[in-house]
């Protein structure tokens, strides 16, 4: 059997927020983790079925209510645990004060995640490994997971953008420094796999981002 070149990766773009759900996985293995899971759960654990995919873990690259609506049938449909940063459990179990706040009532509050994460950390989908970035500025507990020539960079960086820092916790300053030094010093050609719009690289917007002219 021929080696996989890499790990999968399948984008869900889902929800009134239009946030990206990522699906990354070992082609020989199906052994799989989803990444931000968002509003649209259905669709979400439908692609999982229909890629025969075996669900191990959920990573959260933040806690705003965009990226964790489907946390909870997510988490019940697959059994998997939650990964989190600590600096971001104010937002995570802030879930239905959040939903009041963007005109989402009702919502419930999630069982604590499972799993911290941290700086240096390094998270594994079969055989594949993806390093931890702590990248404050949007979120005080936002990270980014780099790996293979990509990075799951959630809300940090976006083609032609950056980040809000006007939620509590954000801050402008720190983002840009996160930026600069988590996000830029990566290879030009590294895949940026964003929480919001297209896919970019790291070289498109070093070059023509014009908040990081």
């Amino acid at each position: 059997m021929t080696a996989a070149a890499g790990p999968g990766v399948i984008g869900i773009p889902n929800g009134s927020f239009a946030q990206n759900c990522w699906l990354v996985f070992d082609p020989v293995s199906r052994e799989a983790v989803i990444i931000d899971p968002g509003e649209e759960h259905g669709r979400i654990l439908a692609t999982v079925a229909e890629h025969r995919l075996t669900v191990g873990a959920i990573w959260l690259t933040h806690a705003h209510i965009d990226h964790i609506l489907g946390v909870t049938a997510c988490r019940e449909a697959t059994g998997a645990p939650v990964w989190l940063h600590p600096d971001d459990r104010r937002w995570f179990d802030a879930l239905p004060q959040q939903g009041a706040m963007f005109g989402i009532p009702g919502l419930t509050q999630p069982a604590p995640p499972e799993h911290q994460l941290a700086a240096g950390q390094e998270m594994a989908v079969g055989p594949w490994r993806f390093a931890v970035r702590h990248v404050p500025g949007h979120a005080p507990g936002h990270v980014a997971f780099v790996g293979h020539g990509v990075c799951f960079s959630g809300d940090v960086v976006f083609q032609d953008s950056i980040g809000r820092t006007d939620l509590a916790g954000g801050d402008l300053d720190q983002l840009m420094a996160s930026i600069q030094r988590e996000i830029l010093s990566l290879p030009d050609e590294t895949r940026l796999l964003t929480g919001h719009g297209p896919e970019t690289t790291v070289g498109r917007e070093r070059r023509r981002n014009p908040f990081l002219q």
